[in-house]
């Protein structure tokens, strides 16, 4: 199906565009994207319906692709791996965030950790996707660690148990996927942007 949609996505592209081969793997790379992200999406969101926390998981998602834009992270080396995981975690943790209540000292410890990973480890880039220029790299560090503060802080005053842990939690996972070792059990590359320093 992805193939079948992708080819005729290119047919349409070169019908229709004067472009050398470089951009056209450009574009079809980030068509690829898409259509894996949204076939994820609709496999995550039907679960979502089936366990009945559709609103849980929009919101869980909306907040851990704000953090998710900044620091980037860990991305799977195939579609299978990708699709597996993301459905584990966002179902999960909506879930545990519905049902659980964490108590102060358990708030404290997932704020102070996420915290120091993120101002630590972000942004952390791809192979596919380096971060190579130290000012871009500096303002995705900032805004990262701003929006992790947002949170933590927010997660401290709203009174809606759910949003509370959500805040926390998609801060927390998304300090995770941008470690070293998440990318090492991935198995995949780590700190891509030096290849390039080294080569310039």
């Amino acid at each position: 199906m992805k193939r079948l949609v992708l080819e005729k996505a290119k047919e349409i592209i070169v019908e229709n565009n004067n472009i050398n081969d470089i951009k056209l793997e450009e574009i079809m790379y980030g068509l690829e994207g898409l259509y894996l992200t949204i076939y994820k999406l609709i496999i995550i969101l039907i679960i979502a319906l089936i366990l009945n926390i559709f609103k849980e998981v929009i919101i869980f998602l909306l907040l851990f692709n704000v953090i998710r834009f900044f620091a980037f992270g860990v991305h799977a080396k195939n579609s299978i791996t990708c699709l597996i995981s993301s459905s584990i975690i966002f179902i999960s943790l909506p879930l545990i965030s519905k049902l659980l209540v964490f108590n102060s000292f358990i708030r404290i410890i997932v704020s102070a950790l996420s915290f120091v990973l993120i101002l630590r480890y972000s942004p952390a880039d791809t192979e596919k996707k380096p971060i190579i220029a130290k000012k871009r790299r500096l303002f995705y560090k900032v805004c990262s660690v701003l929006v992790c503060t947002i949170f933590i802080v927010s997660s401290f005053i709203v009174r809606n148990n759910f949003l509370c842990n959500s805040l926390l939690l998609s801060i927390f996972t998304e300090a995770l996927m941008i470690c070293p070792f998440t990318y090492k059990i991935f198995g995949v590359s780590y700190n891509n942007y030096l290849a390039y320093n080294v080569n310039i």
